[in-house]
């Protein structure tokens, strides 16, 4: 298969290249488009034989379910049996923007879409792209990140192009995205709320709106999910992997400067080439490594918005071993952890 990539200008769309982007997803095919969280792979959410192509091509699990994004209010109604008045307060206030929201489905989603279950994810994504490729599919795109399943998500068109070029029909380049990490995911099947997926939108952002809102025991603990039926994306298996083995070294500052500096000489005595995650703050303190400054801890938005894009760039590097910082900050933290665990196979080293 030969995919075809679009350059678009999100604020001067071509609308020719949307409609032939939406012709390909009525006809069944897969286009990657942007959104402000991450790059998505579409398929028609309706259309069973897409979902299952979504799954083919990322290599993933199809208890795995899908995301399906919509443009406007309006076609939440037909694919969920109720929408609470507390999930109505919430979209009201972020969508279009980086929250996903469980509901019970109806018949219209298929189970290929769904994972099996009875319930649906939803998103109203805030990108122009994203937002035009919808309407002109005809309301409804299933899309997960557009990468390889266990990879780290695209934030550009070129990772999606390194993970599913010859795998899918077109990819549309909308530039670099604006967050970097995947929405928040937020339960409304039960009462009260409850967190599935950390992201930009924090817990105490929540609770301005719903009031009492609970933490799935799983967003930081590997053990919680082993043996249950993921409701959410990303909820059960590895994900977010570079190609080197990585590690999360916690602890006070200058003890996990001590520690990955020891480690890191440790392992370049033995042959190996060593990559390290750190702040802009303690960056300068790694000297043996090929280091990568992610951002200021006083800054966290850049740090989400850097760690996929940092950890394909080792890759590119060809390290054998990665030791990162741990990164647990007020706005975005439990977000970043949430996804740097998940990349490192929930392998801590104490300092």
């Amino acid at each position: 298969m030969n995919t075809c990539i679009l350059k678009l200008d999100p604020q001067n769309i071509d609308a020719a290249a949307i409609e032939r982007a939406g012709c390909i997803l009525k006809a069944g095919g897969l286009v990657a488009f942007p959104t402000e969280t991450v790059y998505g792979l579409g398929g028609d959410a309706l259309n069973p034989a897409a979902s299952e192509k979504i799954y083919a091509a990322k290599g993933r699990p199809s208890d795995n379910p899908l995301i399906v994004h919509i443009a406007d209010m309006e076609h939440l109604y037909p694919i969920v049996r109720e929408v609470p008045e507390k999930a109505r307060l919430l979209a009201s206030k972020w969508w279009p923007g980086p929250l996903t929201m469980i509901f019970n489905k109806t018949d219209l989603v298929p189970k290929e879409t769904s994972g099996g279950l009875s319930t649906v994810a939803v998103r109203m994504p805030n990108h122009p792209i994203a937002l035009a490729l919808i309407r002109a599919e005809g309301g409804y795109i299933a899309a997960p990140s557009a990468n390889t399943s266990g990879r780290p998500s695209p934030t550009r068109a070129e990772h999606v192009a390194q993970d599913l070029s010859g795998r899918i029909d077109m990819i549309l380049d909308g530039g670099e995205v604006r967050i970097g990490l995947e929405s928040t995911i937020v339960d409304f099947t039960e009462d009260p709320p409850v967190i599935l997926r950390p992201g930009y939108i924090n817990k105490s952002m929540l609770e301005e709106v719903l009031g009492t809102v609970r933490i799935d025991p799983g967003i930081l603990n590997a053990e919680e999910n082993k043996n249950v039926r993921p409701k959410a994306p990303g909820m059960r298996y590895r994900h977010y992997a570079p190609k080197a083995d990585l590690s999360v070294v916690e602890g006070e500052r200058e003890a996990v400067i001590e520690k990955i500096n020891e480690l890191t000489r440790q392992a370049v005595s033995e042959g190996k080439k060593v990559g390290v995650i750190a702040a802009d703050e303690t960056s300068s303190a790694y000297t043996a490594a090929d280091v990568k400054d992610i951002g200021s801890r006083e800054t966290d938005k850049t740090i989400a918005r850097r760690l996929f894009s940092v950890l394909r760039e080792f890759d590119e590097d060809g390290v054998d071993l990665i030791f990162s910082e741990s990164f647990e900050t007020p706005r975005m933290g439990q977000a970043i952890m949430n996804r740097l665990l998940k990349a490192a196979g929930h392998h801590i080293i104490k300092a």
